[in-house]
């Protein structure tokens, strides 16, 4: 039995990679620091082959114990802020995580000097705004517009650097939006079906036009272990789906999508509200690399995969799934 370290195992796409990694029979090892957006509950309470451990990624004597007690074969880095309305609220979160907490996570194993594999898991927003511009390929040139993107734009090149001086085995993976079950409801497409369940109006920033590669979280996940196996050390592959919508249409096909399922009207209308600074009109990746060179394709269809997230919110949210105090609240603006 394989063992792998997971971390940020409590969020949205880690706790969705246990499950399917758990299925696939590996011993899995969870480190979370247990903030906001992480959630016990994403992680069935009868799992086996499981151990959690609370812990910040920036405690390297910790990593490193842990690395000398288990022995994991590969590390899945998805511990990370990752909420770009954050990221402008408060940037420093974002520099501790994703860049230091990244730096201490190759300290431990520069220190470790095993052949432990750091698979790291990345974001199409280090790319930067696409539009006028094709898709972006592995090898394009940086340009993000966030802190949060500026923070996993600085933690690649800093495992980049490792690989090459320090012989670090990494692989990291650049991955776009994701969605499905356990997101954290500040998101848009949760906050979508939530409103709607709410009968509360929809916001969408701007005029709706920012464009996104939707991916559903389950094909993510078998991407990544799909680049733990038979990706190339110090390469870099791209995640995506290839499905392209913007806010309005996403907003607009949620709504159509919650009549057919719900046999009812929806009493939510969408509303534009402010942008918020420095919003990324496109973004959209070429993932033919990890199409011909791993093997990797998408599986689920757009409509199903939305209806059965739509479904699992519908139950979660009337038995409180998520911690209502910790979202709602606009965030991200810059006063005047």
């Amino acid at each position: 039995m394989k063992t792998v370290i997971v971390t940020g195992g409590l969020g949205f796409i880690g706790s969705n990679l246990i499950k399917i990694l758990n299925k696939k029979n590996y011993f899995i090892i969870n480190i979370d620091k247990a903030t906001y957006a992480a959630n016990f509950k994403n992680i069935p309470s009868d799992i086996k082959n499981y151990i959690f451990y609370k812990q910040d990624i920036n405690n390297k004597n910790f990593l490193k114990k842990i690395l000398k007690t288990y022995s994991p074969s590969i590390i899945f880095n998805l511990a990370a802020e990752t909420h770009v309305d954050r990221s402008i609220e408060n940037p420093g979160n974002f520099i501790n995580t994703n860049i230091l907490g990244v730096f201490s996570i190759l300290e431990a194993l520069r220190e470790h000097k095993q052949s432990t594999k750091l698979v790291h898991v990345s974001t199409d927003e280090v790319y930067g705004d696409i539009v006028n511009k094709k898709s972006s390929l592995e090898d394009d040139r940086y340009n993000p517009s966030s802190p949060y993107a500026a923070s996993k734009a600085s933690s690649d090149l800093l495992i980049l650097s490792y690989v090459r001086t320090f012989k670090i085995p990494a692989i990291i993976t650049n991955c776009c939006n994701n969605f499905g079950p356990g997101q954290f409801p500040e998101k848009l497409i949760p906050t979508i079906i939530n409103n709607i369940i709410k009968k509360k109006n929809i916001p969408i920033y701007g005029n709706g036009k920012n464009s996104r590669e939707w991916i559903y979280v389950d094909d993510h996940a078998e991407g990544l272990i799909a680049v733990s196996k038979k990706g190339l050390i110090g390469n870099q592959y791209n995640i995506g789906s290839g499905i392209q919508l913007n806010n309005l249409d996403i907003a607009n096909k949620i709504i159509l999508l919650f009549k057919k399922i719900t046999k009812k009207k929806t009493h939510s209308k969408i509303i534009f509200v402010k942008d918020r600074p420095g919003h990324d009109m496109s973004y959209s990746l070429n993932s033919k690399k990890i199409k011909k060179k791993l093997g990797w394709k998408t599986k689920h269809n757009i409509d199903d995969a939305l209806s059965e997230t739509i479904k699992w919110y519908i139950s979660k949210f009337k038995n409180n799934f998520f911690d209502q105090k910790n979202y709602g609240k606009r965030i991200g603006l810059i006063n005047d």
